[in-house]
C-alpha cells in the first residue's frame, strides 16, 4: 500500500511535467491544409413533385489556405451558440416551384478549421477500421473517395439544382471530388463549372456552360469520384437531382478537395 501512495504522487508528475513540456501540442494541427464543413438543409413546397421530402447536402471542403491569420479553428463548430446568424433561412425559387434553404453561414470559406492533434488522432484511427471494412477508399480521413456507380433510374422530366463553391486563394487550381446520394432508387449528375453564373443560367434558360475535360463532370451516378485540372477561382460543382424523391430525408454527401 505504501508503494501505491509513492507510485501515485510520481505518475501524477510525470504527467504534469509531459503537459507542461508538450501539452501545446495537442491543440496544435499536423494537418496541411483547411476544412470548411457545413450543411445545406431544403424542404421542398407543394409545388414539387417531391413534396414534401426534405434534401441534406453535406459538405465537406478541403482546401489550401495560405493566410495563418484568417480565421481558423482547431476544431469544428460541435457549439454555434457564440455565433450570430449561424444559420440563414430562405424561401427561394426554381421554375416557379418554391423551395426553402437553410444554409450556415461561414459556408463561404471564411471560416476554415484543422484537427487538433488528439481529434486527427481519433479520425485516422476512425478512417482505418473504415479502410478495413471497406467503406473508405482514402486513408485521408477528412478527404472521401467514393466508387463510381451508375444508376439505371434516369428517367425524369424536372430537377432541382444545387451549386457548390469551392474554396481557394489561386487564380486557377486542380480540384478532386466525391459525391454520393444515400436513395439507390435516385441519382444524380454533376459537372464542374467556372462560376454561380451557371446555375442563374440553368434557371432562367434551361442551359449552361461546364468543364468538359474527363473527370469534370458525371451523369446518372449512385456514387461519382472525379478530379477536375485548372478551374477558375470561382468555380465549383452543380448538381442536378431529379424532382421525384419519396424518402422523407434524402442525404447527399460532397467532399471537395484542392489538390497540392
Amino acid at each position: 500500500m505504501k508503494k501505491i501512495f509513492l507510485i501515485l504522487p510520481l505518475i501524477a508528475f510525470v504527467i504534469v511535467f509531459t503537459n507542461g513540456l508538450y501539452g501545446h501540442l495537442l491543440f496544435s494541427s499536423p494537418y496541411d491544409q483547411d476544412i470548411n464543413k457545413y450543411s445545406i438543409y431544403v424542404h421542398f413546397q407543394e409545388e414539387w413533385n417531391s413534396y414534401p421530402v426534405n434534401l441534406l447536402f453535406d459538405i465537406t471542403n478541403v482546401w489550401s489556405n495560405p493566410n495563418i491569420n484568417n480565421q481558423t479553428y482547431s476544431n469544428d463548430f460541435s457549439n454555434v451558440s457564440n455565433f450570430d446568424n449561424y444559420n440563414s433561412n430562405n424561401l427561394q425559387y426554381q421554375d416557379n416551384r418554391g423551395y426553402v434553404e437553410l444554409k450556415h453561414q461561414f459556408s463561404d470559406c471564411n471560416s476554415s478549421w484543422k484537427p487538433m492533434l488528439y481529434r486527427y488522432a481519433i479520425d485516422i484511427a476512425r478512417n482505418q477500421i473504415q479502410l478495413i471494412q471497406g467503406s473508405e477508399l482514402n486513408n485521408d480521413p477528412y478527404v472521401s473517395i467514393f466508387p463510381k456507380i451508375k444508376s439505371t433510374n434516369s428517367g425524369a422530366t424536372n430537377f432541382y439544382v444545387q451549386f457548390i463553391p469551392i474554396c481557394t486563394d489561386k487564380n486557377t487550381t486542380s480540384y478532386e471530388y466525391s459525391i454520393s446520394i444515400d436513395d439507390k432508387t435516385s441519382w444524380f449528375d454533376v459537372y464542374f463549372v467556372d462560376s454561380k453564373k451557371q446555375f442563374e443560367n440553368y434557371i432562367d434558360i434551361d442551359k449552361f456552360d461546364f468543364y468538359t475535360d474527363d473527370g469534370c463532370f458525371g451523369q446518372s451516378y449512385h456514387s461519382f469520384t472525379g478530379t477536375c485540372q485548372n478551374v477558375d477561382y470561382e468555380s465549383g460543382l452543380l448538381i442536378i437531382i431529379p424532382d421525384n424523391l419519396n424518402r422523407s430525408l434524402t442525404k447527399i454527401v460532397v467532399n471537395l478537395h484542392e489538390k497540392i
